[in-house]
């Protein structure tokens, strides 16, 4: 009986940190505001499956992961400008990397989907889910690395 309450227990404060807490974390205000059916008529199924389910690419799927020129990383759904080519470094992960965003472009979120709370990185134009944040980054600049979904990105040379 006595293993029951601690199960019973654990459950509970795992559940602290239920899936209606964090989606309304999600539910915010954000400047670009559209149906499910507007945002579906949009974008392709993978944008659509990326950026409004929380979705991720293959690792190593992105041509965004080769890109070395100049330029600007914008959100494949709103066009909000998230990331610049000189905060891009090769991770090795198989998903384009940075060590820092366009400042006041992101908002951020948290899930559990993989057991443990992760940040989430979300368009702060649009909510649309780009990726995650890990403290694995180069430790000369931010020590941060966003690691983001190539699908949830467009990239717009420098001219």
């Amino acid at each position: 009986m006595k293993n029951v309450w601690i199960i019973v227990v654990l459950f509970g404060l795992i559940s602290c940190k239920s899936e209606a807490q964090q989606e309304e974390q999600k539910t915010m205000d954000y400047k670009v505001q559209k149906t499910e059916s507007e945002w579906k008529a949009e974008l392709t199924q993978e944008e659509f499956n990326i950026l409004r389910q929380a979705g991720t690419e293959r690792p190593f799927s992105s041509p965004l992961n080769d890109v070395k020129e100049s330029g600007t990383f914008v959100c494949a759904a709103c066009g909000n400008e998230l990331y610049e080519t000189k905060h891009k470094f090769m991770s090795g992960t198989g998903w384009p990397s940075f060590d820092r965003a366009v400042d006041g472009s992101l908002a951020m979120s948290s899930d559990r989907k993989l057991g443990y709370e992760r940040s989430e990185l979300l368009c702060g134009d649009c909510g649309g889910h780009l990726g995650h944040l890990f403290d694995d980054g180069p430790r000369e600049t931010t020590g941060k690395r966003h690691c983001i979904n190539g699908v949830a990105l467009k990239f717009i040379p420098k001219q």
